[in-house]
This record gives structure tokens, sequence and C-alpha cells, in this order.
């Protein structure tokens, strides 16, 4: 592939990534806690779209602060490996193969 097609495919790739970043927007994750007093929804991109919190943990500041932490971390993290797969699967699909490029992707 000579170099103009490479470019052309570099700027085709960062469209799809860009159209990828825009679609998982859209993508939401839930997660609760056990008891389910405690919900929250962020999308793909880890952005906090709703938190809901049952009355009785308003009652304990502590616990409540300890759910947050535990729920949104566990949010964050099933967002992060969505983000990651469906990114990480446009960039190796639509990368033209440069010599030595596949080692910056690891």
């Amino acid at each position: 592939m000579d170099l103009m097609g490479m470019m052309g495919k570099l700027r085709e790739t960062q469209q799809k990534i860009e159209d990828t970043k825009k679609r998982l927007d859209t993508v939401l994750i839930d997660e609760q806690s056990t008891d389910r007093t405690l919900k929250v929804t962020l999308t793909a991109n880890r952005v906090i779209k709703s938190i809901s919190i049952d009355d009785a943990l308003l009652e304990d500041k502590e616990q409540l602060e300890d759910y947050l932490i535990l729920v949104l971390n566990k949010a964050i993290e099933k967002a992060t490996k969505v983000n990651e797969a469906e990114l990480d699967a446009v960039a190796k699909m639509d990368m033209p193969m440069i010599p030595e490029m596949d080692n910056l992707f690891k």
C-alpha cells in the first residue's frame, strides 16, 4: 500500500473510531448493590446517566458512601471493558498493516 493509501486508511479508521465513540454514548451500563438499594447507570464512555438511592440508605451516610464507591467502580470497570473492546475491534480491523505498528497497540 502506498503512503497516500495508508494515510487515507488512517483517516477512515479515525472516523470509524469517532463514530464508535459517539455510539458508545448510547450504550448503557447498569450496576447495583447486592441488596438493590443503590443503582447506577452510565454510558460505555463512562458518563454517569443516573443514580437511584433507596430511602433506607439515606439514613446511613457511611453505608451510602461505601455503596457509591463499590457500585460506581464496578460500573466503570464494566463500561471500560465494553469501551476498550469496541474501540480495539475498530482499530484492529481497519488499521493498515505497517511494520512494527502492531506493537503500539499492546
